[in-house]
């Protein structure tokens, strides 16, 4: 999915083709709505129809992660007011969107999950995709724990063959 069905060069080079464009996108067939990452968060005001899109979303009840600098947009869509969430640092989030207004609510970690809104620094891939599962209901917590434990520290758990 993209915001249109345009082809899309990423910060690494790759291109993307969307097979669907946002407005195409009907709430009741996501699982999970993901903002990767990128610099096009810094640089660029989130679009209306993106912020629009992720209100309806919350409002649906779909849970919608957004990892890196794409916590700016959910930032500026205020999907982050009353929640806790963290980002690339408290700093971070008051120096790309002045209008930050959830730094009580800040946390410290590498990635956190609120009803239903998963946020997680630049350096979180795999505590990221945890939360997401866990959201999801996906493993067990033992065995999430597990994954996430061999996926970051690059060893199979003792005992485990």
């Amino acid at each position: 999915m993209g915001l249109t069905r345009d082809a899309v060069k990423s910060m690494g080079g790759l291109t993307v083709q969307p097979t669907t464009a946002l407005v195409e996108v009907d709430p009741d067939d996501v699982a999970v709505f993901i903002l990767p990452g990128g610099d096009r968060w810094e640089q660029q005001l989130v679009e209306p129809e993106l912020v629009a899109a992720l209100k309806t979303l919350e409002t649906r009840a779909v849970p919608i992660a957004a990892i890196c600098a794409a916590t700016t947009a959910v930032a500026r869509a205020g999907l982050l007011s009353g929640r806790r969430h963290t980002s690339n640092g408290r700093e971070y989030l008051k120096h790309h969107v002045p209008d930050y207004v959830g730094s009580a609510m800040y946390v410290e970690a590498p990635a956190v999950r609120d009803r239903g809104l998963i946020t997680a620094s630049g350096l979180a891939d795999v505590e990221f995709a945890q939360e997401i599962m866990a959201e999801l209901g996906v493993l067990s917590d033992s065995d999430r724990a597990s994954w996430t434990s061999l996926f970051r520290g690059g060893r199979l758990p003792s005992g485990a063959t």
